[in-house]
């Protein structure tokens, strides 16, 4: 593990297009040859880590929450999936595991998948290595975000919307009871 605190990657559904950009960005992050062009032709194939899947007739993009306490790392009876306290991440060791598949079984989310070739599960591993996960680079309308600038762009809008309210657009209450920002 790198040794620094992975921010966690949030979905905002209403900007999802379901374009799938997220998926191939994922299997291409992936793939052994790390180039669109070639891992097409991978056989293997690469799996992605990302699902995006229709859920009351909009797209939504399903990826590893990385769970504090995931039930994926609670039943796995060799260790090969842990929370690393350092980087707030599920790590898979393929070293450790042995292909029971518990894991693919508990997940509440259904991200974790069955493998192939030489790991037994693949799941998202946050693109460890790059600066931002793959999916989150690939996405044309920002629906994936990571944490802090989501937080940001929240209290940005949250902020203007304050301000327009103080200087006579609708009341704090208003807003607050309405369900904005």
């Amino acid at each position: 593990m790198e040794g620094t605190v992975r921010e966690r990657v949030m979905v905002r559904l209403e900007r999802c297009v379901g374009c799938r950009s997220c998926e191939m960005a994922c299997r291409v992050a992936h793939s052994r040859s790390g180039i669109l062009r070639d891992a097409v032709c991978e056989e293997p194939r690469p799996l992605r880590r990302i699902f995006v899947e229709q859920a009351a007739d909009s797209p939504a993009p399903f990826l590893c929450r990385h769970c504090e306490d995931a039930p994926c790392v609670r039943c796995c009876p060799t260790g090969a999936l842990a929370f690393d306290e350092e980087s707030r991440l599920v790590v898979y060791g393929v070293e450790r595991c042995i292909g029971c598949h518990a894991c693919v079984m508990a997940c509440p989310f259904g991200v974790i998948q069955p493998g192939r070739g030489d790991g037994y599960v693949v799941k998202c591993d946050r693109c460890v290595g790059r600066e931002e996960p793959a999916c989150v680079e690939a996405c044309p309308t920002k629906a994936l975000v990571l944490e802090s600038r989501f937080l940001s762009e929240r209290r940005r809008r949250t902020a203007i919307q304050f301000v327009q309210a103080a200087r006579g657009g609708p009341r704090v209450e208003d807003m607050l009871a309405s369900g904005s920002p």
